[in-house]
């Protein structure tokens, strides 16, 4: 394998002093938002749900692997550590199909170039690359009209009864499915349980988001209110989805219209709202935990708890590694009890362009890659994700693997929580008008009520005006 660097651009933006006190509070800085930025992956990613990780190096480099006779393959992707996995997996397929190698050229782009280059070369007809990952936000934009992509179907099909079927259903349009996934996403709850045992808190008991409220009660008088139970975002959305999946509901309609005005968006703002005003929270630090500032501020003990997909757990190992053995994951708590507990957030979906001169091969490797057992094992042992082959939950040689960086760092098992919460990992619908939902809630919703107190019901009754005119 050859790996060519083509360019680096690095620009770092470190916090250098930690916020003290429950009730500091910072700007959000944070200009991307919604389903744009659905997938916070891996250190290195470059867009997330909540927001661009503008202090992550961003790198184009290019990964050339296989023999040169074999079949020549090109992909684009916005993720670096994800190109590493690729290049991986075509040294295993090689390995496994000598009869049909491959020679695939991996390089990866800035999210923004990438995604560009991509509707550049499906509007002109050439030069799109045979394999392409895209953002799950960016996906719906590629869905209009007649799609680019070939139909998986028939390649998903050999892993369809191990494979969680909504994440396939995510990057599908009318029963066809154009994009394979990444990760499930499963959102959970972390619990810094040192922090909590230091204030006589059992995060164990905490079912509800009453018995969460209590507790930040409690918390907030035993620290003197120098650490908050949680942080409440202003430039991302991912308390909106968990409270969304927990009441059924989503804030689009069958047809994809907007619907933000819901019942269970505006107890979730207000929720937090009332935390604001009682001191039991703070605003993250540039607008989401999933930020440089985010991570500093959990490092520096400020917050004893959030909720955020599986894939955050390569967060502490990247950013926060002095935390090893402090950290653990949990069902999150919901309204009432008997609603679900998760909902799956972010994701990549890997599509075949039309363009391909070997499309029947590029569809028969990236799914294979992707879904197959031994795929899902390389996202998991590489990448840390929640994998969409669910026969990797349930292996011991993978759950009990007290080797494994992941297991190892958190008090509680990873897999003995996404098996708890399997049958109640919502889903919420992502069309072509959630990026106009998200800039709505992000840049102006979000914002005024959590920084500046405004009337929750107010801001959703404007903020449906306001994604109806684009609409």
């Amino acid at each position: 394998m050859k790996k060519r660097l083509v360019s680096l651009m690095l620009s770092t933006a470190m916090l250098s002093t930690a916020l003290v006190g429950c009730g500091s509070a910072s700007q959000n800085t944070s200009s991307e938002g919604g389903e744009v930025a659905t997938n916070t992956e891996t250190n290195t990613e470059v867009a997330t749900e909540e927001g661009t990780e503008e202090a992550v190096a961003e790198a184009e480099a290019e990964y050339v692997v296989g023999p040169e006779n074999g079949t020549k393959l090109s992909m684009w992707v916005f993720v670096p550590a994800h190109a590493e996995f690729y290049a991986k997996m075509a040294e295993e397929w090689n390995a496994k199909n000598t009869d049909k190698p491959i020679n695939l050229t991996v390089t990866s782009y800035p999210y923004a170039d990438m995604h560009n280059k991509l509707t550049l070369a499906n509007q002109s007809g050439e030069g799109a690359p045979d394999l392409c990952d895209i953002e799950i936000g960016a996906f719906p934009n590629y869905l209009q009209g007649e799609v680019q992509f070939v139909e998986l179907n028939d390649y998903i099909e050999p892993y369809k009864e191990e494979v969680v079927q909504a994440r396939i259903d995510t990057y599908s349009k009318d029963g066809a499915n154009y994009g394979v996934p990444t990760h499930v996403g499963a959102t959970v709850m972390y619990y810094n349980t040192k922090l909590l045992e230091e204030y006589g808190i059992d995060y164990t008991t905490i079912e509800t988001w009453d018995d969460y409220t209590a507790a930040a009660e409690q918390l907030k008088e035993a620290s003197d209110g120098k650490v908050c139970m949680t942080s409440v975002d202003t430039g991302g959305t991912d308390w909106l989805w968990l409270g969304m999946a927990q009441y059924g509901e989503d804030y689009t309609n069958e047809d994809g219209s907007p619907n933000i005005n819901i019942e269970s968006v505006e107890k979730m703002i207000t929720m937090q709202q009332d935390w604001l005003n009682d001191g039991l929270a703070m605003v993250s630090p540039g607008g989401q935990v999933d930020m440089e500032e985010g991570y500093a501020n959990i490092a520096a003990g400020n917050i004893a708890s959030f909720p955020k997909a599986m894939w955050f757990m390569s967060r502490f190992i990247n950013y926060m590694p002095e935390m090893e053995g402090q950290w653990a994951i949990a069902p999150c708590p919901v309204f009432e009890e008997g609603q679900p507990r998760s909902v799956g957030i972010g994701g990549t979906g890997t599509v075949v362009s039309k363009q391909s001169e070997n499309a029947d091969l590029a569809s028969e490797f990236i799914t294979w890659a992707k879904l197959s057992y031994d795929g899902e094992l390389q996202i998991w042992n590489m990448l840390g994700f929640d994998t969409c082959n669910t026969s990797i939950w349930t292996d011991p040689a993978i759950t009990q693997d007290t080797t494994n960086q992941y297991i190892k760092y958190f008090v509680t098992n990873p897999f003995d929580v996404l098996n708890e919460i399997k049958d109640e990992i919502g889903l919420i619908k992502v069309g072509r008008i959630n990026p106009t939902i998200s800039e709505v809630f992000n840049l102006t919703i979000l914002n005024a009520c959590l920084e500046e107190g405004a009337d929750v019901t107010e801001q959703l009754e404007q903020g449906q005006s306001d994604c109806e005119l684009e609409w």
